[in-house]
């Protein structure tokens, strides 16, 4: 049997980002945040971090959304997570936020119009 280069079989191809899996024949897709997008979001981040709101973050990439999680400590669920789901942006918007509940604070089409919502300033009660 000839052991030269050209007779060698190529391993599988594992592409992290792009979704090749090794033994698939499909690559599966995978939705991540843009530079732009992180930039966005990382200049909240830091600001909240220098406030000593926030402390540690999260990054994912999934099928069919990228999630941003922000949390106080790393060990408690996540305050807020910020979401792209490419799929809604014709209908609601790409971007939404969502509190520790649940809840949908704010959808919409532009992404520094959905996070000013966190960027809120706490308002306190005075006697």
């Amino acid at each position: 049997m000839d052991r030269s280069p050209t007779s060698v079989k190529p391993a599988s191809l594992v592409i992290v980002g792009n979704g090749y899996q090794a033994g698939r024949g499909a690559p599966q897709t995978e939705v991540s945040w843009h530079r732009r997008e992180l930039d966005v979001i990382l200049n909240l981040y830091g600001r909240k971090v220098a406030a000593g709101e926030w402390r540690d973050y999260a990054i994912d990439g999934l099928r069919d959304k990228a999630v941003f999680s922000v949390f106080r400590r790393s060990s408690e669920i996540p305050l807020f997570r910020i979401e792209k789901h490419p799929k809604l942006a014709r209908k609601q918007g790409a971007y939404q936020v969502i509190a520790a509940t649940g809840a949908i604070l704010k959808r919409g089409h532009d992404l520094a119009q959905v996070i000013r919502v966190l960027d809120k300033k706490k308002l306190r009660l005075v006697d």
